[in-house]
C-alpha cells in the first residue's frame, strides 16, 4: 500500500517565502495544519526536528491526541536522550494514539547543530550508536504483554559500546503495545546499511541523478540482512490545475527571496519528468521536487511507485493550502485504487 505523508511547518508557516517564521498562534496553527492532513486524506505527518523550530515530540503528542487516523512521525537524534527513555515515552503514546505513533531517527547530522546539543560523536560513531540504540529500544520493549512485577534478573541485558542495561525491559501498561516503525532518512550509505539491518522504512531525497542506484542499494543491503525495508522519498512539490500556473507559482516564490536576481534561468532548470531542482532557493530544505499540472506531478509520483518508491513524504507552502490541494485534485490522480475523489472516506 502507498503512503502519503506531510512534513508539518515546526518553524511557522506563511504565503510568501521570505516570511516564513513562527506563527503568532504557534500550536493553534500547527493544529490547523494537522487537522488538514487528516482531512485532506494523507496517511500521517511527521513532526520534523528543526533546531529553531518546536519541538517535535511535544508536536508529535499534540498531533496524535487530535486525530483519529493519522499517523504520526516523530523526528529525532539518538542523543535525545537513552534509548529506554525514548521508548517509554513512546510506549505512552502509543497507548494515547492506539498504536500510531512513528519514529524518524535522524542520524546525519550537522557539525555545528550537534556541538549546539552537547552532542560529542561524530563520523561513522553515529552509525554504531544509532544500530545500539534500536537494539536497546526494541529489547526493553514487549510487544506481548507482561504482568506487573519486579524484574528479579529476567529482564532484558545489553552491553555495548554506547548504551548499558541490565535487567531492563517494561512491564505492565508500558507493555502489549505495536513498537513505532523505525523510518531512517537519508542517502548515505552508512545510514542505507542502517536502515537495512534496523529500520522499516528509508526515506531518500531525491537527486539530480535520481534514486534508483540508492534504491538497489537499499534492497540489497536488506536482503543480506534478511529483511525487507520499504523505500520512501521526501519531495517538495507545487501542483496546480495547468503546468503554467504552476509555474507562475514558482516564479513568484523565486522573486520573493530574490528580487534582485533574473528569473529566466527558473523554468530552464526543470529536469525530466516535472522534476525541478531548485527548491532550496525558494525557502525549502530540500532541493529536488516536482513542479507541473496535478496530471505531470501525479504521472511522476506513479513512476516512483512503478520504481519501488512506497512511502511519500510531501511538502508545500503554505501548508493549509498545499494541503488542500494535494488531497482534492492529487492524491486520487496518484493514488486511484487507494484513494477517493477529496480523501474524506479516511474520516469515516
Amino acid at each position: 500500500m502507498t503512503e502519503f505523508l506531510w512534513e508539518l511547518p515546526v518553524r511557522g508557516d506563511g504565503r510568501h517565502v521570505g516570511a516564513v517564521s513562527a506563527h503568532r498562534d504557534g500550536f493553534e496553527f500547527l493544529d490547523q495544519v494537522v487537522l488538514a492532513a487528516e482531512l485532506s486524506g494523507l496517511d500521517g505527518v511527521v513532526a520534523p526536528y528543526d533546531p529553531a523550530g518546536e519541538e517535535s515530540w511535544v508536536v508529535a503528542g499534540s498531533a496524535l491526541r487530535q486525530t483519529r487516523h493519522l499517523r504520526v512521525g516523530v523526528e529525532f537524534h539518538p542523543a535525545f536522550g537513552t534509548p529506554v527513555y525514548a521508548a517509554k515515552l513512546s510506549a505512552t503514546l502509543q497507548r494515547l494514539s492506539n498504536g500510531r505513533l512513528d519514529w524518524r531517527l535522524r542520524v546525519d547530522t550537522d557539525a555545528a547543530d550537534a556541538a549546539a546539543r552537547g552532542d560529542r560523536v561524530t563520523g561513522t560513531d553515529r552509525y554504531r550508536r544509532a544500530a545500539e540504540f534500536l537494539t536497546v529500544a526494541r529489547g526493553v520493549w514487549n510487544e506481548e504483554q507482561v504482568l506487573p512485577g519486579r524484574f528479579g534478573g529476567t529482564g532484558f541485558e545489553f552491553a555495548g559500546e554506547y548504551y548499558d542495561v541490565v535487567d531492563g525491559g517494561f512491564r505492565g501498561i508500558l507493555s502489549g503495545l505495536p513498537f513505532p516503525r523505525v523510518h531512517l532518512p537519508g542517502n548515505a550509505p552508512e545510514v542505507i546499511e542502517l536502515s537495512a539491518a534496523h529500520g522499516d522504512v528509508h526515506i531518500f531525497d531525491e537527486t539530480t541523478d535520481g534514486i534508483d542506484g540508492a534504491v538497489a542499494s537499499l534492497r540489497a543491503a536488506a536482503s543480506r540482512s534478511g529483511r525487507t525495508v520499504r523505500a520512501g522519498l521526501a519531495l517538495p512539490v507545487i501542483a496546480r490545475e495547468t503546468e503554467d500556473e504552476a509555474w507562475a507559482r514558482v516564479l513568484r516564490q523565486w522573486r520573493e527571496v530574490h528580487p534582485e536576481a533574473g528569473d529566466t534561468e527558473v523554468r530552464a532548470l526543470a529536469l525530466d519528468g516535472a522534476r525541478w531542482p531548485g527548491f532550496d532557493r525558494i525557502g525549502y530544505t530540500r532541493p529536488v521536487g516536482l513542479v507541473g499540472s496535478y496530471e505531470q506531478v501525479a504521472r511522476a509520483l506513479s513512476d516512483y511507485r512503478s520504481r519501488g518508491i512506497e512511502v511519500f513524504e510531501l511538502t508545500g507552502h503554505p501548508h493549509i493550502e498545499e494541503l488542500h490541494r494535494t488531497g482534492e485534485h492529487l492524491l486520487h490522480l496518484a493514488d486511484p485504487a487507494g484513494r477517493t475523489l477529496v480523501g474524506q472516506e479516511n474520516l469515516a
